[in-house]
């Protein structure tokens, strides 16, 4: 055999077996290799760091304050002062805009930490112990899921005020039910598998199986929960203050904004069409991200990286 032969045999078995010998991607970087050739979603992380940074620099950038009046410079147009104008008692409207989007991102963060918390917790022990853990857990969902939530938190603004706090408490203890279903969903998977049994023969308590060995695999499909309750929420704040019940000025928030700005929506409408643009771009934004976390994090597409 010559040597241009066995070089060509070398190399033929090099990319027959290279397959073979190449080391298996870990669950995470798959998940990252996925998530990053997923366009949407990407642009959807590129577009809330870009709002998120607008929202937390541009009062920065403005030598006003957001509640600061000029009854002389009301209801001006665009202007290198004023970038967004100014509005009917003459705050600049810049300003506000960026201050409210740093309220309603704000509440929208909330409300997603306090629902996760509420709806892990309750989902979780659902899912662990069952019995009467389980239907007491179920009956509260359903409980909680009948209940109209604008009409509650209307009721609620009204009896003790609309602040951002207090909204962001009560719109957590109506949205938690998401969480804690997907949560006790996972945990129902996982506590009868081979590495749970282990920990139980090694003498592992439930408390340290519960958060040492499941919950910490249950973070892939709460995150993708996480992101949608954001969008959710600000949502929700906007309707809300939109009907005059949410956060109450000065204290601006976006939906507020556009409330403020009904009124003169034929003859100053750039006032309703920033905030409203702001809300629309977040929520699509956190649709895209959690579209695109979830397609990553989904195991059944494991099978894409195989063909």
């Amino acid at each position: 055999m010559t040597d241009s032969s066995t070089t060509k045999l070398e190399v033929d078995i090099a990319i027959a077996t290279e397959g073979l010998t190449a080391e298996p991607k870990s669950f995470g970087k798959l998940a990252r290799e996925r998530f990053f050739k997923h366009k949407l979603a990407i642009a959807g992380f590129i577009g809330l760091v870009l709002i998120a940074s607008i929202f937390v620099l541009g009062p920065w950038l403005s030598p006003w304050a957001f509640d600061e009046p000029n009854v002389l410079n009301r209801r001006a147009g665009p202007s290198r002062d004023h970038p967004f104008g100014t509005d009917t008692i003459g705050r600049d409207l810049f300003v506000r805009t960026t201050m409210g989007g740093r309220y309603s991102l704000t509440i929208g963060a909330l409300v997603a930490v306090l629902a996760t918390l509420i709806g892990t917790l309750l989902g979780s022990a659902a899912g662990f112990f069952g019995k009467w853990i389980d239907t007491v857990v179920s009956q509260l969902v359903n409980l909680v899921l009948v209940v109209p939530a604008i009409i509650v938190l209307s009721v609620v603004a009204l009896r003790f005020g609309a602040q951002p706090v207090g909204i962001a408490v009560v719109l957590a203890l109506l949205l938690w039910t998401r969480i804690a279903r997907v949560v006790r969903g996972v945990v129902m998977q996982f506590r009868e598998q081979e590495f749970v049994m282990a920990a139980r023969a090694a003498g592992a308590g439930s408390g340290r199986i519960l958060f040492r060995h499941i919950l910490p695999n249950v973070f892939g499909a709460v995150i993708v929960e996480i992101t949608l309750l954001i969008g959710l929420a600000i949502v929700l704040e906007s309707t809300l203050s939109f009907l005059g019940v949410g956060v109450k000025p000065p204290t601006p928030t976006l939906g507020n904004l556009v409330f403020q700005a009904k009124g003169d929506i034929n003859s100053d409408p750039i006032r309703v069409l920033l905030p409203g643009m702001f809300i629309v771009a977040i929520v699509l934004c956190v649709n895209f991200l959690g579209d695109g976390l979830r397609d990553a994090i989904d195991p059944r597409s494991r099978a894409d990286e195989k063909e």
